[in-house]
């Protein structure tokens, strides 16, 4: 088992983007700031989900969009600003934190690091080496995965890693026609399939989908996930982690789960 997944037992809930309580939004709290992934930590949360891209000075941050339009306005795509006028933008928003700050400021947290921009899957690598054992690095982007993981591996050290979405529809594929054995090959090297539980009219997370993963030592994550009962019965399909924008109320969703005695006869 790699060391990201030794944070907490199953099931895990992953922090997306942080925690922004509605108290927190009221006062311009926005999600991946250095102020969501402090509330997170304070939650509870032993894993936080990020994203990152690199600003046009070659600053690897935690921002989900390519541009600054939703989160703070500024129509313009994160690779044609500074960390300083971020960092600016960014202020009165909860502060920016980039990926170097938040593995060395958070020594105690396990992060999911989605890296969405192409020139980040380097940078991003180069910083994560040092904290390889507490990231799970991802892309929906398969080959910029592995440019990312090839930056991050030093020697036999790496981050774990979950699978982009060429390899989650080969599994796909495999578990449509019941083969472990095209499913073995679909995630050689993988550690989680991290997946929304429909894309469309698809299913993708049913208990067999489940239960085949597992058969061949794979964790399964769901995003994103923010209802209390929907999560329960994930989980009740063998569901590894939740991620979730809530995850105040998965921590607690958990613990009354552990602390409710079996039914009789159950």
């Amino acid at each position: 088992m790699h060391p990201w997944f030794t944070a907490s037992a199953p099931p895990r809930v992953l922090a997306h983007r942080g925690l922004v309580t509605a108290t927190d939004a009221a006062d311009g709290i926005v999600e991946n700031s250095f102020a969501a992934v402090t509330s997170a930590h304070a939650a509870g949360a032993a894993y936080v989900e990020s994203d990152c891209h690199l600003t046009s000075d070659g600053e690897v941050v935690l921002f989900h969009d390519v541009d600054l339009r939703r989160v703070t306005g500024d129509p313009r795509p994160i690779a044609h600003v500074t960390l300083q006028e971020l960092d600016d933008l960014m202020s009165s928003r909860g502060g920016l934190v980039t990926l170097r700050q938040a593995l060395e400021t958070f020594p105690g947290l396990r992060f999911n690091i989605d890296v969405k921009a192409a020139a980040a899957a380097v940078p991003a690598g180069r910083i994560i080496a040092a904290h390889a054992e507490r990231v799970l690095l991802t892309s929906f982007d398969d080959d910029r995965r592995h440019t990312a993981l090839r930056a991050a591996t030093v020697g036999s050290a790496r981050p774990a890693t979950s699978a982009g979405s060429r390899t989650v529809a080969r599994f796909l594929a495999a578990a449509s026609l019941r083969s472990i054995t095209m499913a073995r090959r679909a995630l050689v090297g993988v550690d989680a399939l991290q997946v929304p539980e429909r894309h469309g009219p698809m299913r993708i997370v049913s208990p067999r989908s489940v239960e085949l993963a597992h058969a061949l030592g794979v964790e399964v994550h769901v995003w994103t996930v923010n209802d209390a009962a929907r999560m329960s019965t994930l989980l009740d399909w063998g569901v590894d982690g939740i991620v979730t924008d809530v995850a105040d109320v998965a921590l607690d969703m958990i613990a009354t789960r552990s602390s409710t005695p079996p039914r009789a006869g159950g």
